[in-house]
Order: structure tokens, then C-alpha cells, then sequence
């Protein structure tokens, strides 16, 4: 019993710490790129399935980084910006959060 509570415990602990991340990225993608994008969080979050969105953010979200810099050339400087790498990461986790498949729908309408 205690060994199955320390389970639950460490797995709600590490759904806290992804859900942080999808935060961050929300909070990112709203202040960086919904402008550039025109699109709000919930319309970009639906554009791809969650698998689509983790082969676009793998490999330091190079997928993601060529699609919308070319869909969207005048976010490719902050696209490509090296301080934006690990900003890119948590925007990878808002949109896998939130993809057009995960049932879950953002509060950033």
C-alpha cells in the first residue's frame, strides 16, 4: 500500500511539472508569437495531433522552426533567435498538451 501511494504521489508530481511547462508555453506563445501567427492559443494549439506536434518540436523544435518560419516569415527571427531554444520547448509542451486529438482545450481562447 505505502509502495503504490509513493507511486501515485511521484506520478502526480510529474503530471504537475508537465502541466508547469504546457503553462510557460502558453504564457510564451501568447506574449511572443500569437501576434506574429494571428492566431490565438487555442486555434494554433489545434492545428496539428499530438504526434504531429512531437515530431515538430523534436530535434530542438527544428520541424516547427522551418513550417512556421515559412508559413509566417516575420516570426522567423524570433523563431530562430537562440534565446527562444528553451522558450521553443515549452511551447512544444502547450501544444502537445493541447493538440487537435488530446481532448483538452486551453483557457486562452
Amino acid at each position: 500500500m505505502k509502495k503504490l501511494l509513493s507511486i501515485l504521489l511521484i506520478a502526480a508530481l510529474s503530471a504537475t511539472v508537465a502541466l508547469a511547462d504546457a503553462k510557460a508555453g502558453q504564457k510564451t506563445y501568447l506574449k511572443t508569437l500569437k501576434a506574429k501567427f494571428n492566431m490565438n492559443g487555442t486555434k494554433f494549439a489545434a492545428e496539428h495531433t499530438v504526434a504531429e506536434w512531437e515530431e515538430l518540436f523534436a530535434n530542438d523544435a527544428q520541424g516547427f522552426i522551418k513550417e512556421y518560419s515559412e508559413r509566417f516569415p516575420a516570426a522567423a527571427s524570433v523563431l530562430s533567435n537562440p534565446s527562444m531554444k528553451d522558450k521553443l520547448q515549452d511551447i512544444g509542451d502547450f501544444a502537445k498538451e493541447y493538440g487537435s486529438d488530446s481532448g483538452n482545450v486551453p483557457s486562452c481562447g
